[in-house]
């Protein structure tokens, strides 16, 4: 993707690269377009749904916190079946992660046929999907999770199945029909002459029109403007890999508020402005457990996720999880720093940029999450003052959410030695 426009003092970027279409399709690759999690309206924009994990309030806001779910394409790429993500739809239950607050299975690109039927409609793969989608759906629905699928804003996938443009509103009612909750849409082949904005919104308005409530995710490579109204979530930058340099590259992309960063592509407020209930700016997947990173380094991807306020999307085997992996993404106090009804996109607050502290303000009074993150090659000490957090309180109850431990009241100032590329992770509380 190329670098397009920039955004300064808190201003809306109105303009931004584009990705070539294609790619491949190979167990656990990378496809030349996007894939992405997540995605909806701003907030009150659908009603409908659960009260649990990214589904609906009692306001009628679809997407209330972060979406919590797993995709298919960071480990499986085009490799799907039916046989496969109902296996995954178990281990979500088996392993914790449902009663942890993951909900939806999403299926990525590829689960389509390579062309429409006779009538235009989409259909599945029938190798891949010889029960359809709403058998698929009604037995992921029987185990109390949702599915997801995906689609494109062109005229194909981003490997080259057909995609939704000119078809959205006949799309959208074959989607609600099978009781799909979910669809991330992609930004592959483009149509000649047509609009980035207009294809996103004529996607979000079929959607609103099908008579059921489903997240609308887009992946867009970029944020623009428009986004908050016409989705739940929306991608900030490129693909996500496996390994440490994506990791901080999305980071500073989707967090980097100040000047802080040299290569920072958004000015003082950034991104965090935008994110609320029922609209989320997505950083894209988790890699946790795929194994391009140390254990150390997933737990620093999940914990800035979570500070971030972004969609926890998890992209690894479920049934074949390490302990570690399992651990970390079923982390609860973690999960309840992302989930926090406020909705707030926690931002970094240090001078420094390689040994840092982010923080996130949190439903009560005086009540924060705190990330220690040390980007350095050497163990440190990084230290937060609780008057760096905004916090009249000049004692503090401290709870370490990696070690589940509570540090007891600590006055002024809390320092912890953070290991390489790792991060500690606090709630504090004023007292």
């Amino acid at each position: 993707m190329a670098t397009g426009g920039s955004m300064a003092n808190g201003g809306n970027l109105t303009t931004g690269g584009s990705k070539t279409a294609g790619g491949t399709t190979s167990s656990g690759g990378s496809k030349g377009g996007t894939s992405a999690a997540g995605g909806a309206t701003s907030a009150g924009g659908a009603n409908g749904g659960s009260t649990s994990a990214g589904g609906t309030t009692s306001t009628g806001v679809l997407a209330a916190t972060p979406p919590m779910g797993w995709n298919s394409w960071n480990k499986f790429g085009g490799s799907i079946t039916d046989t496969l993500v109902r296996g995954i739809a178990d281990a979500m239950v088996s392993s914790g992660m449902q009663a942890a607050g993951y909900q939806f299975i999403n299926i990525d690109d590829m689960w389509q046929a390579s062309s429409r039927d006779s009538s235009g409609n989409i259909v599945p793969d029938s190798g891949k999907f010889p029960n359809g989608m709403k058998a698929l759906a009604d037995y992921v629905h029987s185990k109390g999770l949702k599915l997801g699928l995906y689609s494109d804003r062109g005229t194909k996938t981003c490997s080259g199945r057909p995609g939704s443009y000119s078809y959205e509103t006949k799309d959208a009612q074959t989607y609600a029909s099978w009781g799909v909750d979910y669809l991330k849409y992609d930004n592959c082949s483009p149509a000649a002459g047509s609009n980035m904005q207009t294809d996103y919104t004529n996607m979000s308005n079929a959607l609103k029109a099908s008579g059921r409530p489903i997240v609308f995710s887009i992946c867009a490579w970029w944020f623009y403007s428009w986004e908050t109204t016409t989705g739940q979530l929306w991608r900030t930058g490129t693909d996500i890999k496996d390994n440490w340099a994506s990791f901080t590259s999305l980071l500073d992309k989707n967090g980097g508020w100040t000047s802080r960063y040299t290569d920072a592509s958004y000015g003082s407020p950034g991104l965090a402005q935008y994110a609320g209930p029922g609209h989320w700016n997505d950083p894209d997947m988790l890699e946790v457990g795929n194994g391009g990173m140390t254990d150390t380094e997933y737990q620093s991807h999940f914990s800035l996720w979570a500070i971030m306020a972004s969609p926890l999307i998890a992209g690894n085997d479920l049934a074949n999880m390490s302990a570690s992996t399992k651990n970390t993404l079923t982390n609860t106090d973690v999960i309840a720093v992302d989930q926090d009804p406020l909705g707030i996109q926690g931002k970094p607050i240090s001078t420094s940029t390689t040994l840092e502290v982010w923080s996130k303000k949190l439903s009560g009074t005086e009540a924060y999450a705190v990330a220690l993150f040390n980007r350095t090659a050497a163990s440190a000490s990084i230290t937060v003052t609780w008057t760096s957090l905004g916090m009249t309180s000049t004692s503090a109850t401290v709870r370490d959410l990696w070690s589940h431990t509570d540090l007891g009241s600590i006055a002024t100032q809390y320092t912890a030695t953070v290991p390489s590329h790792g991060v500690v992770m606090l709630k504090v509380v004023g007292s």
